[in-house]
This record gives C-alpha cells, sequence and structure tokens, in this order.
C-alpha cells in the first residue's frame, strides 16, 4: 500500500509546503525547557509566555525566519567565585521554535516578572470571490 502525503492527494493542490513544515517542527527537537504557555486572547490574536526566569533582556533573542518563529536565551556565566551548595536554577542556553501559519503576524515582546511574552496576531483576509471565463476551444 502506497504512503498518502498531503502533496500527493488529488484534492490537496499545493499543499506539500505544509508537509514541509509539519516535518521541520517534528525535527526541531523542542524538550521541555523553557516551560511555556500559548493562549488564545481574542479571536485573532495569541500569546506565547514563556519562564525565562534568571534571564535578562539581553540574553535573549527572537528571530522569524521563514514563518518560523525562534527564541533563544543564552545567559552569561558570572559566578564571581561563587559557591553553590545547590543549583536548582536552570541557567543553561535554549531554543524554541513555532511555525506560524499563513497570515500570523509578530506583534511586541514584553519581559515582566521572569515572564517572555510574545504577541502574534493573525489577519484576516478580505473574502474575494472571482469568476473564472471559460474560453472556447
Amino acid at each position: 500500500m502506497t504512503k498518502l502525503t498531503l502533496g500527493s492527494h488529488p484534492y490537496l493542490l499545493g499543499f506539500d509546503q505544509l508537509e514541509r513544515l509539519l516535518e521541520r517542527n517534528a525535527k526541531s527537537g523542542n524538550e521541555g525547557y523553557p516551560p511555556f504557555n500559548i493562549e488564545q486572547t481574542s479571536e485573532n490574536s495569541y500569546r506565547i509566555t514563556l519562564a525565562v526566569a534568571g534571564f535578562a533582556e539581553d540574553d535573549l533573542a527572537i528571530t522569524l525566519e521563514d514563518r518560523q518563529l525562534v527564541i533563544r536565551g543564552r545567559q552569561q556565566e558570572d559566578l564571581d567565585g561563587r559557591v553553590f551548595l545547590h543549583r536548582g536554577i536552570a541557567a543553561r542556553q535554549f531554543q524554541r521554535s513555532f511555525v506560524l501559519a499563513d497570515g500570523v503576524e509578530v506583534g511586541e515582546a514584553v519581559m515582566e516578572n521572569g515572564l517572555l511574552h510574545v504577541d502574534l496576531t493573525r489577519v484576516q483576509p478580505d473574502t474575494i470571490v472571482q469568476s473564472i471565463k471559460i474560453k472556447k476551444g
């Protein structure tokens, strides 16, 4: 039996790019750090919140490339001779990736009480009805 994919289904034309996005997201290897929430704040807006306690704004970078939102964190090691008896606060670099749908735009990013909030908005395209003229052959 042949494996049916989005790009090869006869009624789904032009969805091969969606399949590539799904594969890329599955391979991104996002582990559990840092924890995050995704909430819908209105009908057409969302907010991604990452728990980034211990990170300063300068330690974080947010990029958007080819509909993929990437949030990276890297802390500077400044131990200054400190001796830890227990170190339970994670101080490691991370990368979180989120694949955005067409029409989703990244708004502002705000750092608040150890939480990084990234606001997203889905732009509603105008509905266009188009008549296609049939030529005589």
